[in-house]
């Protein structure tokens, strides 16, 4: 179903632009890293429901779901476990805040956390 509601999303322009947060002193992309140490079939399969996200926003369950306050997830499938990768919409973008592999049910405390950091980042209050 999904796949369904790409391909008539991808139909239009994309709703959204994705840009990855950059770490203000050494202008790396936290979730561009993580992205890249992952094998290429996973890349693919996340970068997939990004688009999803970013052609059909605004998305729900099963692929999109919302977090706390302005952060949302992306919920990708891989073969055997589950990868996240946490965003925000700001303006006219999905911004990539933070990605990891999903270990337990609920997402960890240390994972929302450091969302919510960097969040405070992109907006200039920390």
């Amino acid at each position: 179903m999904i796949h369904k509601q790409l391909a008539e999303a991808i139909k239009s322009s994309p709703k959204l632009s994705v840009k990855f947060f950059q770490q203000e002193a050494s202008r790396s992309e936290p979730v561009r890293d993580w992205l890249k140490s992952l094998p290429e079939d996973e890349r693919k399969a996340i970068g997939e429901d990004i688009k999803a996200a970013q052609y059909g926003w605004p998305l729900g369950l099963p692929l999109v779901g919302h977090i706390d306050g302005d952060i949302w997830e992306v919920r990708t499938k891989l073969a055997n476990r589950i990868a996240r990768v946490l965003f925000v919409v700001e303006g006219e973008s999905l911004v990539l805040l933070h990605g990891f592999i999903k270990k337990t049910q609920k997402t960890p405390k240390q994972e929302l956390e450091l969302a919510k950091g960097r969040l405070k980042i992109l907006r200039g209050t920390k």
